[in-house]
């Protein structure tokens, strides 16, 4: 497939880059610096540009068949809600329907999973702008005339890729180490691009 990735030299991003190629997919990396994308490859494209201008957003996902989301700015809360809506709107222009969007475990019913910490803590104080970001990314992705998913993982951590995790875990679902590889995210996140089953869902993983 011809994909879009998003925060592509971010954190999970790179991730999400690395694994497309490995499975054979055209990826077009959008970053704010060029510089950042040391990986070549003959099915690698970079666009390099702003995130909240929908013109530079558009030059990556025209001609694209599917488009994945991973953006952040750690706990500011300033790029998450106005990219995508930069990165809908360019999607709308392109006539690209699939998008793939990175959310975080807590938000909507998921609430119910996070532990004392991360509920009043973490995202109560700590990160509450990061989170509120979140929140209003996904009302935003929500209404969109799109195909969209979007993936609530648990907390980002360093290491292998392992497959087990939990995954499209209940809202109701307790005991969780809330904690989960990035590299087992973005895998998670390219397995959306073949399964429909989360059309228009929210799945949550965490180990």
């Amino acid at each position: 497939m011809r994909i879009a990735v998003f925060g592509a030299t971010g954190t999970v991003g790179r991730h999400v880059v690395e694994q497309a190629l490995e499975r054979g997919h055209d990826v077009t990396a959008f970053t704010r610096n060029a510089a950042g994308v040391t990986r070549q490859d003959a099915r690698l494209r970079v666009v390099e540009g702003d995130v909240l201008d929908a013109t530079a957003a558009e030059r990556a996902v025209t001609g694209q068949d599917a488009v994945i989301v991973t953006l952040g700015d750690g706990r500011k809360g300033a790029v998450r809600f106005a990219g995508t809506r930069a990165i809908v709107e360019a999607m709308g222009r392109a006539g690209v329907r699939r998008l793939i969007c990175q959310s975080t475990l807590g938000v909507g019913e998921s609430r119910q999973n996070l532990n004392f910490v991360w509920k009043h803590v973490m995202f109560g104080l700590l990160l509450r702008k990061a989170y509120d970001d979140h929140v209003r990314q996904e009302t935003l992705v929500r209404a969109a005339d799109l195909d969209w998913t979007i993936v609530r993982p648990s907390a980002f951590t360093d290491g292998p890729r392992t497959g087990a995790y939990r995954r499209d875990i209940p809202g109701d679902a307790t005991g969780l180490t809330l904690r989960i590889a990035r590299a087992d995210i973005a895998e998670f996140l390219l397995d959306q691009l073949t399964d429909t089953a989360n059309v228009l869902r929210t799945p949550g993983i965490s180990n």
